[in-house]
């Protein structure tokens, strides 16, 4: 487990977020641990082993490429929020992009993601083959090739790539904010992810 200490007047709690601020994506480099239930069933059902070699890539295993460790962004992270050019932060985890990025928003606000604006990493495209999944559900059960999402105001939105980039991230500007209305879906997406 981890322990994070953080100064209360420095909390991220999606107050400083707004209308029209930017997403950046941060590329994830696997599944990052979520949504195993489905993909132990879909390897089970497709008589994939553990040891045999990933149809996405035949230079390593399929245990190996679906137990990659999870890529942490707690350094790039802390360096955007330093530069202060970071509104929100969210880390997508199990629940996808759709239940995730919800999270880091203020009330009356939502998010539009373009799925064209980042590639479909081949792990994914791999399982949502085997399993006939919907782009819906992927993006409620995988990370989709987008770990952490900065939620920055648009006019920092090159500078907060810059430092993302030099902390050795790969930036992805996917989509912005939104005003929404009650009862309107949090998170769209539009495009397909391919």
């Amino acid at each position: 487990f981890a322990v994070g200490a953080v100064e209360r007047d420095q909390l991220l709690n999606g107050d400083r977020v707004a209308d029209g601020d930017v997403l950046l994506g941060l590329g994830s480099n696997g599944l990052h641990s979520n949504g195993f239930s489905l993909v132990r069933r879909l390897v089970d059902d497709g008589g994939f082993g553990a040891h045999d070699p990933a149809p996405f890539d035949p230079s390593q295993s399929v245990g190996h490429a679906l137990l990659a460790p999870t890529r942490i962004y707690v350094k790039s992270c802390l360096a955007a929020l330093g530069d202060g050019s970071v509104n929100a932060l969210a880390h997508i985890t199990g629940g996808g992009l759709l239940e995730n990025l919800p999270r880091a928003l203020p009330d009356g606000l939502g998010a539009k993601v373009d799925a064209a604006a980042w590639p479909l990493p081949p792990v994914f495209q791999w399982l949502r083959q085997l399993g006939d999944i919907t782009d819906d559900e992927m993006a409620r059960t995988f990370n989709c090739g987008i770990g952490m999402i900065a939620l920055v105001p648009a006019a920092q939105a090159e500078r907060a790539t810059e430092v993302f980039r030099h902390a050795g991230e790969t930036v992805f500007r996917i989509g912005e904010v939104t005003k929404t209305k009650p009862g309107a879906p949090r998170c769209a997406i539009s495009g397909t992810l391919a």
